[in-house]
């Protein structure tokens, strides 16, 4: 399985998530599970949209764009070879340190097909 991770395509045994991430130490981050039919994302622009909306309902940037992310999802399902599946995209607050909840953070972008 490849996974969208930060930018880049990375295989499934590479992909990592460092224990001082603030989406594994607090549940900092926010996600959206999305549907593909028969090669289409369904409903991909509402999807993004409330994924975007959560994001600054705790205050947090996420450092794609709208068309960003919605060209990661299309392609991580192309990448992957699949028409019908179950995409999960994550957005943590990212790696900071254990006192400073929310700040010093560069949050992560993950989205991965599960299907």
């Amino acid at each position: 399985m490849k996974i969208f991770i930060d930018g880049k395509f990375c295989s499934e045994r590479d992909a990592k998530v460092s224990v001082f991430d603030h989406g594994l130490l607090y549940g900092d981050g926010v996600f959206e599970g999305i549907r593909a039919y028969n090669g289409r994302v369904f409903k991909l622009k509402e999807h993004i949209d409330r994924l975007y909306s959560s994001a600054k309902a705790i205050l947090l940037k996420i450092p794609l764009s709208h068309a960003q992310m919605m060209k990661a999802t299309v392609e991580t399902i192309r990448a992957n070879k699949l028409r019908d599946c179950y995409v999960r995209l994550v957005v943590t607050r990212g790696v900071g340190n254990l006192h400073g909840l929310r700040f010093n953070c560069r949050p992560e972008v993950s989205v991965l097909e599960l299907t």
